[in-house]
C-alpha cells in the first residue's frame, strides 16, 4: 500500500492476479481505486472474496474470475494498476506471467516476490522438496529479481518504490509517459 500510494492509484482500475480472499484489492478500493478484478485459482478463495466484498459494500465494483491467469488471459481486460502479491514465486513460468500481466497494465505494476538471497533460495528449494515428498503438485520458485526487473523496465516502466524484508522484495513500477 505504501508503494502504491506513492504511485497514485486514485480512481483507477485494479487487476489483482492471485487475489486470494481479496484483501489487497478491497483495501485499494476503500482507499480510492474505482474498480477491481480479482483472479485466483481456488474456487473457495473466490467465494470467500465475493462474500467479504459484499460485507464491505464493494460487490458492485469488483469482478472475479476463477482460473489460471495465463489460461483466461483473453477474457481479462487491461487495468490501470496490476498487483501480484506473492504470486511470481508460485508460478513456474515467470517470464510468461510477467510479460502477459504487463500487457494488461496501463500505468502501475506492483509485485512482491522472494529476494535473491542464499537462505531464501535454500528455503524455497527445501519447500519444493517437501511438496514433492508429500505428493503435492504445488512448487514454490525463486526467480531472479534482476531478470524480472529487466523484463519490467524493458516494457517502459521505471521503479518508483522498493522495500525488502528478510524474505520478500516489494516493488512498484510506473509506466514512462
Amino acid at each position: 500500500m505504501e508503494g502504491l500510494s506513492q504511485a497514485d492509484f486514485q480512481n483507477t482500475s485494479v487487476l489483482e492476479i492471485g487475489s486470494g480472499v481479496g484483501h489487497f484489492h478491497m483495501s485499494l478500493l476503500e482507499a480510492g481505486a474505482a474498480t477491481a478484478t480479482g483472479i485466483d485459482l481456488a474456487p473457495k478463495m473466490i467465494a470467500e472474496a465475493e462474500d467479504w466484498s459484499s460485507q464491505r459494500g464493494l460487490e458492485g465494483r469488483i469482478t472475479y474470475h476463477q482460473g489460471d491467469f495465463m489460461e483466461i488471459l483473453p477474457i481479462i481486460d487491461p487495468a490501470d494498476v496490476t498487483v501480484m502479491d506473492k504470486v511470481v514465486c508460485c508460478y513456474p513460468d515467470a517470464d510468461g506471467l510477467i510479460h502477459r500481466s504487463l500487457e494488461k497494465t496501463r500505468r502501475v505494476y506492483a509485485l512482491t516476490y522472494p529476494r535473491d538471497r542464499r537462505l531464501v533460495r535454500l528455503g524455497v528449494a527445501l519447500a519444493a522438496l517437501l511438496m514433492r515428498l508429500i505428493g503435492s503438485s504445488f512448487r514454490p520458485y525463486a526467480h531472479s529479481p534482476a531478470v524480472i526487473e529487466k523484463w519490467i523496465t524493458a516494457q517502459g516502466f521505471h521503479k518508483r518504490y522498493e522495500k525488502t524484508t528478510f524474505v520478500w522484495l516489494s516493488q512498484v513500477y510506473v509506466k514512462n509517459d
